[in-house]
């Protein structure tokens, strides 16, 4: 006879059933914590968020845009004088102007006008209005009667600004008819040729003589007989010293050869070694004849570049 299967006590039902009962709770309690920590987090993470944008808010009110701002002009050359700033700032306008959209754009349209500037830049910071330009840096003085005006290295016609530490060198033509507008370019040949002198003796002297520049010393640059128009056989381009010399530079530069002159580099040669000799162009002479070709000529500089 088959033997009846023995049921289990309540103690061991209990024992049996309490480690399922402990288990599940302890997975409970886990779930929980985590559920906790998650709503945590989040709580953190909403009140840093506040903060931040309580502190960036604030701080947006501290660097807002001012109602007007300063001009401020950058990349200005050495060069420039207070006289030529306070011509720039009061075409521009004034030295201090309402922080808005179109600010800028008023600002580059006045200066439009200064003939000494080019290529204007204006930008509008939060408390600032910023001006870059080209600056145009005189080379030569033109008179014509009673008035005057410089022109650069480009030719542009600029109007006559007092620049006692600039070395503008005087430059005498043949008749010049009307005399042009500011910043347009005066496009004459004889012109071009006694600025490509000045510029090439400029450069000299930054290299061989910076602390007694023999452009300083240059009363007028003659162009009247350029390439021959009044006679042939002179010198078609001439200068005078302040002292009283003249010095008969010759044909244009670069046409030494058409006319058997000595080279441009042999001319700059002579020029300056007697100048650094002498000291001035007037000391010891008043004719200085640089167009005759010379064997042997001495070089003050190997450095010179046509």
């Amino acid at each position: 006879m088959a033997r009846r299967k023995q049921k289990a006590s309540i103690k061991e039902r209990i024992a049996a059933w309490w480690p399922a009962r402990t288990k599940r709770q302890a997975e409970l309690r886990k779930q929980k914590a985590l559920t906790v920590f998650k709503v945590v987090a989040v709580m953190g993470f909403l009140a840093g968020t506040g903060a931040f944008l309580r502190y960036a808010e604030g701080y947006v009110g501290q660097v807002k845009p001012v109602e007007e701002g300063d001009l401020v002009l950058l990349n200005v050359p050495t060069w420039v004088n207070w006289d030529l700033k306070g011509r720039v700032i009061a075409a521009a306008g004034g030295d201090r102007f309402p922080i808005q959209a179109d600010t800028a754009e008023v600002v580059a349209r006045n200066l439009a006008s200064v003939s000494w500037i080019d290529h204007i830049q204006v930008n509008v910071t939060y408390d600032e209005v910023r001006v870059k330009a080209l600056w145009r840096k005189p080379v030569a003085l033109l008179k014509r009667g009673s008035s005057q005006f410089y022109v650069d290295a480009d030719l542009v016609v600029l109007d006559p600004i007092p620049m006692p530490k600039l070395p503008i060198v005087e430059v005498r033509m043949a008749a010049q008819g009307l005399p042009p507008a500011l910043g347009s370019v005066f496009d004459r040949d004889d012109l071009a040729a006694a600025i490509k002198l000045i510029i090439l003796l400029g450069r000299m002297d930054a290299e061989i003589s910076p602390k007694n520049p023999l452009l300083e010393q240059i009363a007028y640059v003659d162009v009247t007989n350029f390439m021959g128009r009044k006679n042939h056989s002179d010198p078609h381009i001439t200068f005078t010293s302040k002292d009283g010399a003249q010095v008969q530079w010759g044909a244009e530069i670069g046409e030494w050869a058409k006319h058997l002159e000595a080279k441009d580099e042999e001319k700059l040669a002579k020029l300056y070694t007697y100048f650094k000799q002498h000291g001035s162009l007037g000391a010891e002479a008043r004719y200085i004849n640089l167009r005759n070709p010379q064997d042997k000529v001495p070089q003050p500089t190997d450095r010179y570049r046509q």
